[in-house]
Parts: C-alpha cells; structure tokens; sequence
C-alpha cells in the first residue's frame, strides 16, 4: 500500500507533523513501537496547555484525535528496515509489512545511556532528571545535585541553584573553566570533585549519594546529561547525514526539517542537539509542513 507520507515515532514530534499531513488531506501512515524516551517520567512539564499531564496521556489523546481523520493509519510495530527509491521510500517493519511513500519522516528519538552508577536506572525520570525546565520546579527546595557528564553539565550546575542548593559533582573529570568556577562560587554551588559512586534512599526518592571515598551528601535530586544514541537505524541505513552534539549524534537536517536524502525529514530529539518537548513538536509541525510543500512542488 502506498501513502503521501510515512511518519516512523508517534511521540510529540512526530504526532504534531502527522496532524499537519492529515489536515492537508494527506494519506498519512505512523509507525510507532510504543517505547518513547519519555515514557519514565510521571509527567510532562512546560508543555502549553498540557503542563502536568503525563506524557502517554498526552500521545494517546494525540492518538485518538489523529485517527478522527480518514487519511490517517497507525501501525504498531517497530520499524526495521528504510530505503531510499527514485520515487520515494519504503519501509519494512518487524512482521515483514512492507509499505511505500512519497515522503517519510523519521521522529525516531533517541536512546539514553546513564553513567553506570548504581541506583541511578531507578530513579530515572522521576528524582534523577536531564532537563531543569522540565523537571526542575518539581524538585525545587531539595538539595540538588548534578552529575558531570560533559563539559556542559557545569552550565547546568550554575543554573540549579535557582531550583535550589546545588553541588557540582565533577566525577574526577570534569573540572569547571575558571570563569564557570567563579560563576559557581557567585551562585552559592558547592563544587565536589570526588566521584559519585551510588545513589542512597527508597527509589524513586533519593536521600543521599554515596562518594568513592566512602563520605555521603544529602541529595534530594540528580540532574544527569546523558549520552545519546539513535533509537532507530532507519537513519544510518538511509545514508543520512549526522552531526555531533554535546550528548551524541543527531540527524542532520536544514531550517525545513529536510535531510541529506531526498524525500525524507527528520524531527524531534534524533534531529536536534537540545531536547525538549515543545521544541520537540514544534520540529514536527515544521516537517509535516515542509514535506506537504515538497508534495505540492514535486
């Protein structure tokens, strides 16, 4: 069966692109294997109109208001294999369902990898976080902690203290530039360069984190910058192009959403350096319009 476009992730980025296809009167298929990266959080946040609302709510709303449309269908599989053809592309899935499109966009997201630190897994979207715009305010007035896992995670401690007290563990590796250490000084964040090596309390709270040396610091929240990776191949076996954020690869794409290999877009975390939700949907809505506009164009 062929569509205008396949849409593979039916998480924020690529259910807004979807909404957009199906309102231009598009024959839209979405691929989705029900794994978000969101799914271990309790609740979205900073999210328009939708601030507290737990994320498969959100989708499954999502969901029911797109299968409203008749040109919409939904397949609930993994998507395993993507190839480019002179006419479009097409897509395999898991039971060997071929379908073929136009136009695909991949919303695949991507995989977090945690530092191997014992109790951390657990706590995972709930009292040991990435992002202080998401989560930040829920955890505010506890004592904060954050665990370098780049370069960047000092940024990330010299803004905390504005959810609460912060220590800055630097893992033995990360030591803040002496302008960051300033700021982090001015800002009241205590620096702690002996590493984190297990985290103290009944999951999903946090109590305390266990140093190497054996000393514990209360805790009461852990932001953690994880290491990212495609949570699909689709991409790589399309021959996209990638570049390296601060946390990983992501899709390369322009302001369009278009990638490297005609007819496909890309939105959502696999195709940006910084993640968020409305940042996420936003992407969406840019690459159901951009890929209906080359539908029109072609």
């Amino acid at each position: 069966m062929r569509f205008d476009v396949i849409v593979v992730g039916a998480s924020f980025a690529g259910a807004s692109a979807a909404m957009q296809l199906v309102r231009a009167r598009r024959k839209v298929l979405m691929i989705d294997a029900g794994q978000p990266r969101n799914r271990f959080a309790a609740a979205a946040h900073g999210f328009l109109g939708q601030d507290g609302v737990a994320p498969h709510v959100i989708m499954a709303t999502a969901i029911e208001q797109l299968l409203a449309y008749p040109t919409f269908e939904l397949a609930v599989a993994h998507a395993e294999q993507a190839q480019a053809m002179p006419d479009g592309v097409r897509v395999t899935l898991e039971d060997a369902r071929a379908f073929t499109a136009a136009r695909l966009i991949l919303a695949t997201g991507v995989r977090d990898e945690l530092p191997a630190i014992p109790g951390l897994a657990q706590r995972w979207g709930r009292t040991a976080v990435h992002c202080p715009y998401c989560h930040g305010y829920e955890l505010g007035d506890r004592q904060l902690g954050v665990i370098a896992t780049t370069p960047l995670s000092a940024h990330q401690a010299i803004m905390l203290p504005d959810w609460g007290p912060t220590t800055y563990f630097t893992q033995g590796e990360f030591e803040p530039q002496e302008q960051e250490a300033s700021l982090m000084e001015k800002r009241g964040v205590r620096i702690e360069r002996t590493p984190v090596v297990e985290l103290l309390g009944a999951a999903p709270e946090i109590e305390a984190v266990r140093l190497a040396d054996g000393r514990t610091v209360a805790i009461g929240g852990l932001f953690v910058g994880p290491r990212v990776h495609m949570a699909s191949p689709l991409a790589m076996q399309l021959g996209c192009a990638f570049e390296q954020g601060p946390m990983g690869p992501f899709i390369q794409t322009d302001a369009m959403r278009q990638t490297s290999v005609t007819h496909v877009f890309a939105a959502g975390d696999a195709a940006a350096a910084f993640h968020n939700a409305t940042m996420a949907a936003a992407s969406g809505v840019m690459a159901g319009v951009s890929a209906h506009r080359s539908l029109m164009m072609a």
